[in-house]
């Protein structure tokens, strides 16, 4: 349980001075009131770099520069567009949101964060987010770098693997709102700042941050104590082969199911052991080439992938799928380490 803490009555108002002073301000996404450009970032940039979601972003606002038009596209294009950014299902989510979006508000977002959460993968920080930048709402956002940020200010000591202290450290984040609407945008990029630069997650820079007098964290003398998840992810670690068939300039892609790892995304045959590869690749009369082993990080757990090279000198069907010319594959939406393999 975790102890009961006072509030800095300081603390927006320093915040918001800061982020006026030394905040970001010229990011794309950024000195925009379009919950369309809005939410787009934050959609991207849920467990991404800014420096990696700075192209993805202006090539998508190219392509779809209205949520009308991002409804239309079908959603192998904009999975296309989405290959190397990983998490995939934030790509199917904001297809499904934009559709939602065009057919059940007329294309236009609702302006309250309650309304934004019903929305297809939006969750409650990424509504608060759009409601506050775009629409002024006194309404408190908790992300990563928020929580990280709010938790040494108040040397919050709840274990945030619970749901009940979570839910403490929201009730704590909008009670430290600024007062006046037209602070919020400030507010609400000045946490973000403020995560992603100063108070990071290692060493945290205490002598240039502007709320540093009133840090409890700092007080006790280990602010990079907070925040505090017990909560350990266990990594798990899977094999599988990769049949990599060409002909005549060709590759040979299957479509992955719907669910699961890169669901929608084009890839390579995949195999749960050499064997099964080996039967598939006899029955074609393919004489395999052994190409280095890929290693690909993702979220739960580490993947080896062993790719078998073969050229066929006819183009045969093994399953389902079909025969991609090499010009054409960059209209598909293919994994960042098949994109590497065979590019």
């Amino acid at each position: 349980m975790s102890k009961e803490v006072s509030l800095p009555a300081d603390f927006a108002a320093l915040l918001v001075a800061w982020q006026r002073s030394h905040g970001r301000h010229e990011l794309p996404w950024q000195n925009t009131r379009d919950p369309y450009r809005v939410w787009l970032s934050e959609i991207m940039l849920q467990q991404t770099q800014v420096t990696t979601v700075l192209g993805y972003y202006q090539r998508f606002l190219a392509r779809f520069p209205s949520v009308i038009e991002l409804a239309a596209a079908p959603l192998d294009e904009v999975l296309t567009l989405w290959a190397g950014l990983g998490y995939y299902s934030r790509a199917r989510n904001l297809h499904r949101c934009a559709q939602a979006v065009a057919a059940e508000h007329g294309g236009e977002f609702p302006r309250s964060a309650a309304a934004l959460q019903e929305l297809p993968g939006i969750g409650r920080s990424t509504a608060a987010a759009v409601a506050s930048f775009c629409f002024g709402e006194r309404i408190a956002i908790l992300d990563g770098n928020v929580k990280r940020v709010l938790s040494r200010l108040l040397a919050f000591d709840g274990d945030l693997a619970s749901g009940a202290q979570e839910k403490k450290l929201w009730a704590y984040a909008q009670a430290l709102l600024p007062a006046a609407e037209a602070d919020m945008p400030a507010y609400t990029q000045g946490l973000m700042d403020l995560g992603a630069s100063l108070c990071g997650a290692r060493a945290p820079q205490c002598l240039l941050c502007p709320v540093s007098e009133l840090c409890r964290g700092r007080a006790e003398g280990e602010p990079a104590r907070y925040p505090i998840k017990t909560k350990k992810l266990k990594r798990g670690r899977r094999e599988n082969w990769w049949l990599w068939l060409e002909h005549e300039g060709s590759v040979w892609l299957q479509q992955r199911p719907d669910s699961g790892v890169w669901a929608g995304l084009w890839s390579l045959p995949l195999f749960d052991d050499e064997a099964a590869l080996d039967a598939q690749a006899r029955s074609l009369g393919a004489a395999l080439e052994v190409m280095p082993r890929v290693e690909h990080a993702l979220t739960h757990f580490d993947w080896v992938l062993h790719p078998r090279r073969a050229e066929l000198a006819q183009a045969a069907s093994p399953g389902e799928g079909r025969w991609v010319a090499r010009e054409e594959l960059a209209a598909y939406a293919l994994p960042a380490p098949l994109k590497r393999l065979i590019g």
